[in-house]
């Protein structure tokens, strides 16, 4: 069964590949601000904002398709029940370092798959981590190694990178926490080829 990847996430597309599900990759260039906006607007906490962009990537992608199985994915970052956003800068992202540092928080990955424009199955996972108490000089030495580009595009820290080291500890399934859990997935698919 060959996925859509409703998502540009080279990091999403890897994990697919690396346990041999074929994939096509469709972006759906839904306005995710504009989303995130709205929902948080409504008072939707981290688990919601997650769930529904991963969703609306999916059926936006799947009205176009039909018949075909896309798979939208969203993943955030939760501190104290706080959204904590993409950086648009290297600034903001030294911000947000700051903010993480030395405390838990919990990274929230969502998956849907959705088939002929209405979503037929969707899974999120939570893992939660904890950050060292770094100086600010560990933080500005830790992202002057990220380029800019990969920095706005994943967020602050890369897991399957020097990201790691950030981390007290980390407690979740590595794919998970790099954007799909894909066991679920891989899961619901074999339930669905049944």
């Amino acid at each position: 069964m060959k996925l859509i990847l409703a998502s540009q996430s080279g990091v999403r597309k890897k994990i697919l590949d690396k346990y041999k599900i074929e994939n096509e990759v469709i972006v759906s260039n839904l306005d995710e601000e504009e989303v995130k906006e709205s929902l948080l607007a409504e008072g939707a906490n981290p688990l919601s904002v997650s769930k529904n962009l991963a969703e609306l990537k999916s059926i936006k992608v799947s009205n176009k398709n039909p018949d075909r199985m896309v798979l939208g994915a969203d993943s955030v970052i939760s501190l104290n029940n706080e959204l904590i956003n993409k950086p648009n800068s290297r600034e903001e992202a030294f911000e947000i370092l700051k903010k993480l540092n030395n405390s838990k928080h919990y990274l929230i990955s969502s998956v849907c798959i959705s088939k002929n424009g209405s979503m037929i199955w969707n899974h999120s996972d939570t893992s939660e981590l904890k950050m060292k108490n770094l100086s600010e000089k560990d933080l500005s030495r830790y992202l002057s190694k990220i380029e800019t580009q990969t920095l706005l595009a994943y967020g602050v820290y890369q897991i399957e990178a020097d990201g790691l080291d950030l981390f007290e500890y980390v407690k979740g399934e590595k794919d998970s926490i790099m954007g799909l859990p894909i066991k679920e997935i891989i899961n619901y698919m074999k339930q669905f080829e049944k």
